[in-house]
């Protein structure tokens, strides 16, 4: 007999633990600490009398039990997250609690403009901000922990409204007297290989600028990688390679330093910065406003 029913905070860990098939990932989703999150899962399986997962092999494999307690947790979530959003549907719009998951490719550069603008516009409005990868902040929507998110598209996503906002260019940038381009016209099939620098995996950016950038063979990628916008900036500087980065990121102290060149593309390479949320919200209109506050910001 269950003593004890489980916690919804319980339940949302091991929809993430199924998802990401991998404890420390799920715990980074969950924005909690790997051992903290092991112990809402041991508590979870005692609470329900029975093994969730089983542990003995490197990969997390799901038990039959675990299989069915998913698939039942899927649909209560659905239903309470429609619960919250009907709830919060009749404040006043832009006002109580707001958590807004973005990008870090984004966030910096964004937020600075946007949140005194917001805070001056709408001070009953408490904003609580998630920093996290695409498919972090993605599945941190869909299991309830955030509101709404800000990511650049496309985006392969399921169950959600995308909200596009405006297109965001990209443009090359170079170290002073680059050995990697000429004097004349950019042409991207006249890069060296392995000169182009990108984020790491897991970026969209770097998936963006791929696409955009209309980069069809990667041997012109490096095989070095960067974890950040801040050292990527820093190799292309020190002439290990060129690379582009998003216009939003022009006015960034990062680049407005000596030896680096930002040149325009001589085409059209852009990402779509936009908002999305889950499709059962209620609150669409209030995150269209958001979305609107979000594009005053970064014209102005």
């Amino acid at each position: 007999m269950i003593q004890h029913y489980p916690t919804i905070k319980q339940l949302s860990y091991f929809l993430a633990l199924v998802e990401h098939n991998h404890f420390g990932k799920a715990a980074d989703s969950c924005y909690v600490s790997q051992s903290a999150f092991s112990v809402a899962i041991k508590d979870l399986e005692n609470a329900l009398g029975g093994q969730l997962v089983d542990r003995t092999n490197k990969q997390v494999t799901v038990t039959n039990l675990g299989r069915e307690i998913y698939q039942q947790t899927q649909k209560m979530m659905r239903e309470l997250n429609q619960l919250l959003d009907i709830a919060k549907g009749q404040l006043k719009p832009l006002t109580g609690d707001l958590s807004l998951g973005v990008i870090p490719t984004i966030g910096p550069f964004i937020l600075p403009k946007f949140l005194p603008a917001l805070k001056e516009q709408h001070p009953e409005l408490t904003l609580v901000l998630h920093e996290g990868q695409s498919d972090v902040i993605y599945q941190a929507l869909m299991a309830g922990q955030l509101d709404v998110i800000l990511l650049a598209l496309p985006y392969d996503m399921r169950g959600v409204h995308a909200h596009p906002l405006w297109h965001d260019e990209f443009k090359l940038i170079t170290a002073d007297d680059s050995r990697f381009i000429t004097k004349e016209a950019f042409d991207l099939e006249q890069v060296a290989n392995g000169s182009i620098l990108l984020l790491e995996d897991g970026h969209c950016l770097r998936d963006h600028a791929l696409s955009a950038c209309h980069i069809k063979h990667i041997d012109k990628v490096s095989h070095l990688a960067s974890s950040s916008m801040m050292t990527l900036i820093e190799m292309v500087k020190q002439d290990l390679g060129i690379s582009f980065v998003p216009e939003m990121a022009l006015n960034s102290p990062l680049l407005l330093q000596q030896g680096l060149i930002i040149s325009d593309l001589p085409f059209k390479a852009n990402r779509t910065i936009g908002l999305a949320w889950r499709q059962a919200s209620t609150r669409s209109e209030e995150f269209k406003k958001l979305g609107e506050l979000l594009l005053h910001a970064i014209k102005n």
